[in-house]
């Protein structure tokens, strides 16, 4: 016994272990290259969604200005130099411009020598002299110019919009100022996550728009400007820079008709927060995953060698049964001898018994001899101990007629059996037994129930033999409190379309497990505890009610119940 407890204590771990360090590393493995696969992809996909917003974002911008330069080239063409010079004309003409777009604040008419002939605005601006400007110096070589952000005559930051006209020799330039707040609001008005922002920086690194963070006004210089343009100059577009010390994602690209610069940034742990979440759920899963596995191999190993034991205790079980199964045979069979011998010998004590009792009348008082001194009390001794051996024969004869009936096999007789009046008289023969364990039994009968043929006898043992199951099914499960058994009774049609009557036996305790479904009508296979059951009860149910011409099923849900049907051919002949 000591080498076999050593024997499964051995196979106990070597279960263990290879459930646990095999699809470990398999886990491992497949874990670590679902994540790789997964950050690159989450990581490329983040980048990806950031050029993606720049590039919306700069054709958004360019189309802006390009409207805006369109506006004002729309101008030049639709009105001559003289037109726009006549009496308050130019105001005319600003107010049709601000009506097709809220960007634009003043407008002003130059001639070739940069002097400001007309003006409509809320600045004094008329008259002035802008030969040396930078923005029409620009504007006469290119013919078009959009400035970048700058003080001016105004003292105020703004930006222009500029065209050249030349008209019968004469060239002349239309100007209109951008409002930098609209322009600002525009740019900055992403948003990606918490943190994104955009902003943009001429081609010395100067702000044209505030930053939303606050961190650079409009003027200022960026100081990660240096490093995004040698980032920017290998032809990337996304790339990572840590100013100030905090990591940020950058996305950069260059405006097509303005040297400047569209950045979108994003905080890393904020434009990678998904990656880091997906990290933190890859590390729990694998700490939940690796746990259950260790449990689950822990507690399959103790199963399987539980298994084992159970095995064993039934083959041990399953001997014992055949041993006293082949013993009550042979008991039946000598008992069956023993009776025949028995009553042989009975029979002839019963026929002197008759003769005893003849000779005893004659002997009798009434008859007798008063001359040969017959003793009248001695007569009815004899007459009480007769009827004694009398008694004792008949006894005798009760009891070899008993062990006959047992040894004989029975004639079964099948009768028509009305639902409605047997599983109640059944019922009542474990009524009290399921209120004394908390089982609250139920009959639904149908009145339209057909009755069935089947011996009453056995029809009884197999009613029992499923109300037993169920009350022990419903104990285990919830004690003596909350049980539940229903019987119900009703009339149904078979698949060839055959009168059948459905008899059911439904309870909600512990149901029966999915690997025992196959097993549950097997000679031998039981469930209980040992010696609480043969496992020959539902198997001989089964049998019976084949020979009832009937069929016989299970269905069960683990933890929530079982329902035993039976279904029987109705009885044809009844009267309606």
């Amino acid at each position: 016994m000591s080498k076999l407890k050593q024997t499964r204590q051995w196979l106990k771990r070597a279960i263990f272990l290879n459930m646990t360090f095999f699809p470990m590393i398999t886990f491992i493995i497949v874990l670590g290259i679902n994540f790789y696969f997964f950050s690159s992809t989450l990581e490329k996909s983040t980048q990806a969604s950031l050029e993606r917003i720049l590039t919306d974002h700069r054709k958004m911008i360019e189309s802006f200005l390009l409207e805006r330069k369109s506006d004002l080239e729309l101008i030049t063409r639709a009105y001559t130099f003289e037109d726009i010079m006549a009496e308050d004309a130019i105001n005319t003409i600003c107010q049709s411009l601000q009506k097709r777009s809220p960007a634009f604040v003043d407008l002003g008419l130059f001639d070739e020598t940069g002097k400001h002939l007309k003006y409509s605005g809320s600045f004094a601006l008329a008259g002035k002299i802008y030969t040396r400007e930078p923005w029409f110096q620009k504007t006469m070589r290119r013919g078009f110019y959009i400035s970048d952000i700058f003080l001016g005559y105004r003292n105020l930051p703004h930006f222009v919009v500029a065209v050249r006209r030349t008209e019968n020799e004469q060239t002349w330039v239309l100007r209109a100022t951008i409002d930098t707040v609209f322009f600002d609001s525009m740019v900055s008005g992403v948003r990606i996550g918490k943190t994104g922002e955009a902003y943009i920086l001429n081609d010395e690194g100067v702000a044209q728009t505030a930053r939303r963070s606050g961190d650079i006004a409009l003027l200022d210089k960026d100081p990660a400007f240096g490093w995004m343009n040698k980032q920017f100059s290998t032809n990337r577009q996304t790339f990572q820079l840590s100013p100030k010390g905090q990591p940020f994602l950058y996305a950069v690209s260059k405006l097509s008709n303005k040297s400047w610069y569209l950045v979108v940034r994003q905080e890393k742990d904020d434009a990678y927060k998904a990656l880091y979440s997906a990290i933190l759920i890859c590390v729990v899963i694998a700490i939940l995953g690796l746990t259950a596995l260790v449990i689950l191999a822990y507690v399959t190993s103790e199963t399987i060698c539980r298994r084992m034991d159970r095995l064993d205790e039934e083959k041990e079980q399953l001997g014992s049964q055949l041993i006293r199964a082949v013993q009550l045979a042979e008991i039946g069979e000598m008992a069956a001898g023993f009776a025949h011998e028995i009553n042989n010998p009975l029979q002839i004590i019963k026929s002197e018994y008759a003769l005893i009792k003849i000779l005893m009348e004659e002997l009798s008082p009434g008859k007798a001899d008063k001359d040969k001194g017959v003793d009248p009390q001695t007569v009815n001794d004899i007459r009480e101990s007769v009827d004694q051996i009398h008694k004792q024969v008949e006894r005798c004869h009760e009891i070899t007629s008993a062990i006959l009936k047992f040894g004989r096999k029975k004639k079964v007789k099948h009768t028509a059996m009305d639902p409605g009046t047997v599983i109640p008289e059944i019922l009542k023969l474990v009524e009290n037994s399921a209120h004394t364990s908390g089982i609250e039994i139920t009959t639904r009968i149908e009145e339209n129930a057909p009755s069935f043929m089947g011996d009453p006898g056995r029809f009884q043992q197999v009613m029992l033999n499923l109300v037993n199951n169920a009350i022990h099914a419903v104990t285990s499960r919830h004690g003596a409190k909350g049980g539940a058994i229903e019987i119900r009774a009703a009339q149904t049609r078979n698949d060839e379309g055959r009168t059948m009557v459905d008899i059911q036996v439904k309870d909600n305790g512990c149901g029966i497990a999915p690997a025992h479904m196959d097993k549950i009508f097997s000679p031998f296979f039981t469930t209980k505890a040992v010696g609480r059951g043969t496992g020959l009860g539902l198997s001989v149910c089964f049998g019976i009610i084949e020979s009832f011409g009937g069929t016989m099923s299970v269905d069960s849900r683990l933890d929530q119940g079982t329902v035993f049907s039976i279904q029987l051919p109705a009885y044809e002949n009844q009267s309606s």
